[in-house]
Parts: C-alpha cells; structure tokens; sequence
C-alpha cells in the first residue's frame, strides 16, 4: 500500500504552498480542508494530479483511518495546519477559532496515534504574545492576555502545543511543534488584515497607507518559500522534544515596511496613522538558533525580493 501525506488546512496561504513543495518532491499527497479561510482557487491546479487528493472535512470533527482507504493509502506524516491565523479571520468567530485550535489539534492527534504518523504543529509566535524577551527564544513562555481579543488564537495555539506534548509523553506520539512568525507571499488573501497584504493593496490601489501604532513596531517578515523549506528541514530531522522557532530573523519596523513597499510597487500612496488594537505586539524577533543548529536551514530570501513577488501576485489579483 502507498504512503501519503496529510495536510489538514490544505488549501490554505501556507498549507497550499506546502502541498506544492511536496508534490513537487513526488510526495502523495492529502489535502483536508473546509474551506472556512482556505480558498479553492490555491489548490485548482493541483487537482488535475494523481498524487493529490482533497478531502471537505472539519478538523472539529473526529476523522477515522477508514476515510483514506478509497485512496488505497496509508498516512505516514500529518501537517496540522488547520486554523484562521490573520487578526481579521480569528476574530470574526472567536469561539470557532478557539474550537479548531483545540479539537483540531487533538483530532489530528488521535490520527496520529492511529497510523503511527510523525505529526507536525503549525503553531505560532503569537504564543510569545507581547513578549518581554528580545529576540524570543523557545524557552520564553510568553506574556499572553489570556481574556484579550487575540487570546482565541494565542491560548487556542498554546493549548494545541499543550495537547502535542501530553500526547509525546503519554503515549511517545512523534511530533514536531513550530513556532511560525511572520509570513508572506503569494496566495495571502487581499483582505485577511495583515500588515504586509494591507499595505500591498493600498499601495497598489494609490490609498492611504494605514499604520496602527506611531510605526516604531516590529515585525520579523519571512518569505513563504523560506518559512516551507525550514518546516520540511525540521519535520525531517531527529526527534526532538521542544518546539523550534521558525522565521526570519531580520527585523523590520513597520514603518520601514509600509516605505519598501512604496517603493517595490511604485506608489505614491501617503501613510496615515491609527490607535493600536488591544494586544497588538511591540517587537516579534525569533531566535532561529535552535533550528540552524539541527538543521542547517536559515532564511535566504531578502524582505525586498519577497515583497517583490508578493506584489507581483498582488497585482495580478486585484487587477
């Protein structure tokens, strides 16, 4: 019998990208996904190949071996990468995002425990919160407003890395937990209300470019094809039982952002200043010591030539 590999969240901006990446390395490959924030459109192309298969299921709802066996299959990796991850999407159904966090998690654990899978987590720097430690490291637990209107996602994911290292130690489950930080590129929807997608599109559109905050804030931007090859070198490396950090370390304020991509997209827009939301972070750097060490991986795209072709597809979408 074959092996394939599960993507739960599938036909979302990172899993899409992944399930390229693993085609591409002749991977067969399962796509899950209930389309709630993942869009059809990011997997069409793959649909038309034999090694890719695509499953409308909700990770809230238990999922059973017997499902891949029309597939003649056998599952021998899961990439959990199943749940709203922009302020806009998380926030909409809170208690919907609290569940997928959670029940998915422990759903696509079950599953795991089922096949014997490695099974990876796509968790997140949002568990750092607004960290008092710079850069963050794995070790740092983080300063999280647990009652917040962030708290859905950022308690959802520090609960799902909860779950995933339970599972580790009661019943030897091998997994792969990574703290994600962020991400850009082609397939970001238009409107998800991340910083990199709104400026893109005011830019392009000739809007005023809105900042939240006086654009002192940073970020750490990682380009979409770095971000999938560090998590295929993590997943294929030894067991470890921590999770790894998993980003570009360069850091980038705001401001300097909303300034490059004036100029990679050649607009004239004009920056205008909002209050900061509730919880927003400060300053988000990973330390990626942990992951060069086991791997070797680090970032190689520039945050230029990223932005580059993320306005190129930007472009192309709203034209």
């Amino acid at each position: 019998m074959d092996s394939s590999i599960l993507v739960a969240g599938g036909a979302g901006f990172l899993g899409s990208h992944l399930c390229d990446r693993l085609l591409r390395q002749r991977k067969k490959v399962i796509c899950l996904d209930n389309f709630l924030t993942g869009r059809k459109e990011n997997i069409a192309h793959l649909l038309r190949n034999n090694d890719f298969h695509l499953i409308e299921h909700d990770v809230w709802e238990p999922i059973h071996v017997r499902i891949f066996e029309s597939f003649n299959t056998q599952i021998c990796q899961i990439y959990n990468m199943a749940c709203p991850a922009s302020p806009v999407a998380y926030q909409q159904d809170p208690l919907s995002t609290t569940k997928t966090a959670i029940l998915g998690a422990l759903n696509m654990l079950d599953l795991a425990g089922e096949t014997k899978a490695t099974i990876f987590q796509a968790s997140t720097s949002e568990v750092y919160g607004d960290p008092e430690v710079h850069p963050q490291k794995e070790t740092y637990w983080g300063h999280v407003n647990p009652i917040g209107l962030r708290a859905c996602y950022d308690e959802g994911k520090r609960c799902a890395e909860t779950l995933f290292f339970d599972h580790y130690r009661q019943f030897g489950t091998n997994i792969k937990v990574a703290r994600i930080f962020n991400t850009y590129g082609p397939k970001m929807q238009i409107d998800d209300g991340r910083v990199v997608s709104n400026f893109i599109v005011q830019a392009l559109k000739g809007e005023d470019i809105t900042i939240y905050g006086d654009g002192k804030q940073t970020r750490s931007f990682c380009y979409v094809d770095d971000l999938i090859e560090g998590i295929l070198a993590f997943v294929d490396c030894d067991p470890v039982a921590s999770p790894f950090n998993i980003g570009n370390p360069c850091e980038t304020s705001v401001g300097d952002l909303a300034k490059l991509i004036c100029k990679v997209s050649n607009s004239k827009s004009r920056v205008v200043f909002r209050p900061l939301p509730s919880d927003d972070p400060s300053r988000r750097q990973p330390d990626i010591s942990a992951i060069r060490d086991q791997t070797g991986w680090t970032p190689k795209v520039s945050l230029e030539e990223g932005l580059e072709e993320t306005v190129k597809y930007f472009r192309e979408a709203i034209s």
